[in-house]
């Protein structure tokens, strides 16, 4: 009998802490859904209070907002910062809720450096790749022209950070960098000559090509002046060069010791 009465006492218990659960999570559910709750605010501002450049009111209402759903305890932040980075010109977006009805977005705008291959995407100083207005970018800087296989963006600007660095000892800066499907370098520079570098063989190829380069440059210029359209470093012991009015090349690149 005890033990019936103590199986029945805790079968009371436990249907008792049923319902008041269930009463408090009814209670719950109406506070949180009460008016007061309902997002009547959604502030968007730069990184660190930043201004926002190319990130404007029109284009949150179109692509942002309208994503965002329910109210100041629902939102789901995730969701929401999402939304606020399919935006063009958004890398990152951060969320915070602000007591009782508002939310507060961070956005850290891309800065483009240039363009990236040849579908209309532009290629950020951090190096990442997005799609954003091409007329907006070029209001901003002269951009310049990146190319390389996929997976390659932040490996193509390291190296044209390089390239930058040396070239500016004969006060030249690239124009474009091409990194081909086949791993090989190439840089336009800002004088309109093209320079092909070819394959890294080890972590020197591409600085001691350039040395060389510079080393002859002056020469080249003094005999040629700016008709310069190309020079090939592929070769070993020498160069090749086009310019606009013939075909130069020194008589030690002519050997067969072939491009590497």
């Amino acid at each position: 009998m005890w033990h019936d009465i103590r199986l029945m006492n805790n079968t009371a218990n436990a249907l008792f802490g049923l319902v008041l659960l269930a009463l408090i999570a009814s209670g719950v559910w109406w506070v949180i859904h009460r008016p007061m709750f309902t997002l009547a605010t959604i502030k968007v501002e730069g990184v660190n209070h930043a201004s926002l450049r190319h990130v404007n009111t029109l284009t949150i209402r179109n692509n942002a907002i309208p994503k965002i759903r329910g109210n100041f305890f629902t939102a789901n932040l995730d969701s929401v910062r999402a939304a606020f980075e399919s935006v063009p010109w958004v890398r990152k977006a951060s969320v915070q809720r602000e007591w009782p009805n508002r939310l507060v977005i961070s956005l850290d705008e891309h800065v483009a450096l240039g363009t990236w291959g040849d579908q209309g995407k532009l290629l950020s100083v951090r190096g990442d790749v997005f799609t954003a207005n091409l007329a907006e970018a070029e209001e901003d800087a002269d951009l310049i022209a990146f190319a390389g296989p996929d997976g390659s963006e932040k490996e193509v600007l390291s190296q044209y950070m390089q390239f930058k660095s040396w070239f500016q000892k004969i006060g030249l800066e690239p124009d474009g960098v091409n990194y081909s499907g086949r791993y090989a370098w190439s840089v336009k520079l800002n004088n309109g000559m093209n320079v092909e570098l070819g394959r890294v063989q080890d972590s020197e190829t591409l600085k001691n090509r350039v040395d060389r380069l510079m080393t002859v440059y002056p020469q080249l210029i003094a005999s040629l002046q700016d008709s310069i359209e190309s020079v090939d470093m592929r070769y070993p012991n020498g160069l090749a060069l086009k310019s606009s009015h013939s075909a130069v090349g020194s008589k030690k690149q002519i050997k067969a010791s072939g491009k590497t």
